[in-house]
């Protein structure tokens, strides 16, 4: 049986509902080398976090999906313990953000090894957090994949076939993403099981609509956010749904969250755009609710669970 893997627990399809598939719960921006994740207290978490994650469950949203990997400060420990606050499930994801970020112990660390150290949280726990990691997030540079990146791709890329976990990039262009999928199916990986994450930032929809005909989500993914107005999102969803791939549309806000390396943790940003006033914007432009309900839970709940 098929299962979305959360801090709560493995989830049916039946048991969830509207989920949001890319939002931090608790992110490190801070400088590298500081780590301040390291000494952030659960308790601060949830006292800054657990009333966003109440205002979305009065709108309906049943889970999100934490997109912060290794590298900038991925806390499995810290989602679940807000989980837990909030009965509220968490998708948590193994995998290594892109260089700078790229830990030493991974750039020294072979190809084999990294697949391991995936598999193991894919399929036991992520360090003693108890919390089983569901997909496996990774990055790629604007300028093109390094060799570190790549290397971590193809670990990825192994990890995932075994275990049917998805595959989620931070990447921004489009042309960085086209070898990317290369990469992935020259190692037996397919771009079915791939997320192109921030989509929205590549300013060439022809190469949306080339990474959704080879395979790809494609995730728009900042919405709500100053510089990416609701009547571009609006544009691109209703040409992609016409060109028939309303099943590979994630929708997102990137938003939250809790960083440690300000003070207090800094001001959070709510998850609620998306319910409050985009939906109702997609449903004025004629989108029927039908495609709105795969749009904001099927869709989501195919990606992520395995």
């Amino acid at each position: 049986m098929v299962h979305l893997l959360t801090t709560l627990g493995p989830l049916t399809q039946q048991a969830v509902g509207m989920i949001l598939p890319h939002e931090h719960i608790f992110v490190d921006l801070g400088p590298l080398g500081q780590n301040a994740y390291l000494q952030a207290d659960p308790a601060d978490v949830i006292r800054v976090m657990a009333p966003e994650i109440e205002k979305i469950k009065r709108l309906g949203v049943t889970a999100l999906v934490e997109c912060t990997p290794v590298g900038v400060g991925r806390r499995a420990d810290i989602d679940r313990a807000v989980s837990e606050a909030t009965h509220f499930p968490i998708v948590v994801p193994t995998g290594i953000y892109r260089e700078p970020w790229i830990p030493a112990w991974a750039q020294a660390a072979s190809e084999a090894e990294l697949r391991d150290w995936m598999l193991g949280e894919l399929t036991g726990q992520i360090e003693t957090s108890g919390v089983q990691a569901a997909w496996i997030k990774v990055s790629a540079g604007d300028d093109g994949i390094t060799p570190s990146e790549t290397k971590i791709l193809r670990a990825a890329a192994q990890a995932g076939a075994a275990t049917g976990a998805i595959i989620g990039s931070h990447t921004i262009r489009g042309h960085v993403v086209r070898d990317q999928l290369d990469i992935l199916e020259a190692a037996g990986y397919t771009a079915e099981r791939f997320i192109w994450i921030h989509t929205q930032a590549e300013p060439d929809f022809k190469l949306h609509l080339e990474m959704a005909q080879r395979g790809a989500w494609i995730e728009y993914d900042a919405i709500g956010s100053a510089g990416f107005a609701d009547e571009v999102y609006i544009e691109r969803i209703q040409q992609l749904l016409a060109a028939g791939y309303g099943q590979q549309l994630l929708l997102s806000h990137d938003r939250g969250w809790y960083d440690p390396s300000q003070p207090g943790g800094g001001i959070p940003q709510p998850y609620t755009y998306l319910s409050e006033h985009f939906l109702p914007k997609l449903r004025s432009a004629g989108i029927d609710e039908i495609t709105i309900t795969q749009l904001t839970q099927t869709n989501p709940f195919r990606a992520y669970a395995r």
